[in-house]
């Protein structure tokens, strides 16, 4: 009985992970249920990477429980931070519509449990919900959207810019002025194109001025708006 228990909390957290994402939640249990017989969970514990750039497109990888992160890596060795995706959030999209391989890195940056859907099962699905493409093409949108937000951000005239804007980004998209970091200081120095001492130095800038305060590692509360407005005017 026990194991019977523990099997059905199994599939039924695996079945929460289906569910989970915008693609998928607005289709009936049952069709959630033949997606769910095609799809695998697996765990990749902190710093485990997930698929390396140059791996075949072959699947749509869901994240279910953590936090994953999407960069490039250079010739040089310096990593450049693209997006960091969470609990609903997918990745390897691209392989539904081209045979092309990977051309980033994604890492789990906690312990993460990952649903994997083979892109021919996703492809057939498609034929028949018409829905889930234009659902698939809309998160396009929004990550185009993103990666002109980066390209912006790493054009701006300096760090000091480029992290104002990012607080500001961030305050205005989560509607709060309490705010918490969604990577470490480290993720973040590489996502706004500088390094983890510079961003320290930056934001213990911002806290002398009066702009914001830091609370422990990652939560920062903005006391002034308006200044950081001011300081990312440039971008």
């Amino acid at each position: 009985m026990a194991e019977s228990c523990c099997h059905h909390n199994a599939k039924s957290k695996h079945q929460m992970c289906i569910s989970k994402v915008p693609i998928f939640n607005h289709l009936e249990e049952e069709e959630m249920r033949e997606i769910l017989k095609k799809s695998s969970q697996k765990v990749f514990q902190k710093g485990e990477i997930i698929y390396h750039e140059g791996d075949p497109l072959e699947y749509l990888y869901i994240v279910h429980v953590g936090r994953v992160k999407i960069y490039k890596l250079f010739e040089s060795g310096k990593e450049q931070l693209l997006r960091i995706l969470e609990p609903g959030e997918f990745l390897g999209e691209l392989a539904l519509f081209t045979d092309k391989v990977m051309d980033s890195y994604a890492e789990a940056i906690v312990k993460s449990e990952i649903c994997a859907i083979h892109k021919s099962d996703i492809q057939e699905l498609m034929k028949t919900h018409p829905t889930i493409p234009l659902k698939i093409l809309s998160e396009f949108s929004e990550r185009l959207d993103e990666t002109e937000y980066l390209v912006g951000q790493l054009s701006a005239r300096d760090v000091e810019t480029r992290t104002a804007s990012y607080l500001v980004k961030l305050a205005e998209d989560k509607n709060t002025l309490s705010v918490v970091l969604p990577m470490s200081k480290k993720d973040l120095a590489s996502y706004l194109g500088t390094t983890q001492e510079t961003i320290s130095r930056r934001l213990s800038y911002f806290q002398t001025k009066g702009w914001i305060e830091q609370v422990g590692h990652r939560k920062i509360n903005i006391l002034d708006l308006n200044a950081l407005k001011n300081a990312a005017e440039d971008f």
